[in-house]
């Protein structure tokens, strides 16, 4: 089926479900905070809403699968909002279950990593965007990204890459301890030949 061109659409966040293990709980936290930034601006927390689909994919009886925002769409949730814009990246709810998720898996849409690094069986893959586990070194990607540290690219769960990456140089101890020193140190690391071959990385090859 050849891939269809976005379409941007509101439905209910109860429809959504995740295509990964965890996020960055701190992320989540922060994305709270700037959408409470426009608690006496209505217009412009609809712009902004707007400006950030959800990238979904749609699945079988009626589920739309997330593949990029997990972070935003949990804060909506948290945030008490009943629904979100979506950019509908692919239709695939005509197939059976078990062909979906091999069609999933075909195009790298399902990140089945645990918050330890390793990887689970899809049916580890909670229900539920409010059953996602916290990976700090996933808030910790997205902030060096936000800090400009890489770029944000459409590769698939880039950003899992970047905590991989981090996983085995920062320690876990530092990074709840100390964050701020522990981003300024992951700033570093996105500059070093190691990264290069990351997605989004900022290093000229």
């Amino acid at each position: 089926m050849a891939k269809q061109k976005l379409q941007h659409n509101i439905i209910a966040l109860s429809r959504l479900r995740p295509t990964q293990l965890t996020v960055g709980m701190l992320q989540v936290k922060h994305k709270r905070q700037r959408l409470r930034t426009f608690e006496k601006q209505p217009a412009e927390l609809v712009d902004f809403i707007l400006e950030h689909p959800v990238r979904v994919v749609l699945g079988p009886a009626e589920k739309a699968y997330v593949i990029d925002h997990h972070h935003l769409a949990l804060a909506l949730i948290k945030e008490d909002f009943e629904t979100a814009p979506v950019a509908i990246e692919d239709d695939l709810s005509h197939l059976s279950m078990s062909s979906f998720w091999k069609k999933m898996q075909a195009l790298h849409y399902v990140h089945p990593i645990d918050a330890d690094g390793k990887r689970r069986s899809l049916t580890a893959l909670p229900k539920s965007l409010k059953r996602l586990e916290d990976d700090p070194y996933r808030s910790l990607a997205g902030f060096v990204r936000e800090a400009g540290g890489f770029q944000k690219v459409l590769t698939p769960f880039a950003e899992f890459i970047w905590a991989d990456y981090y996983r085995k140089r920062i320690k876990e101890k530092l990074l709840r301890k100390d964050f701020d020193k522990a981003l300024k140190e992951a700033l570093k690391l996105a500059s070093h030949k190691d990264a290069r071959k990351l997605p989004g990385c900022l290093v000229k090859k």
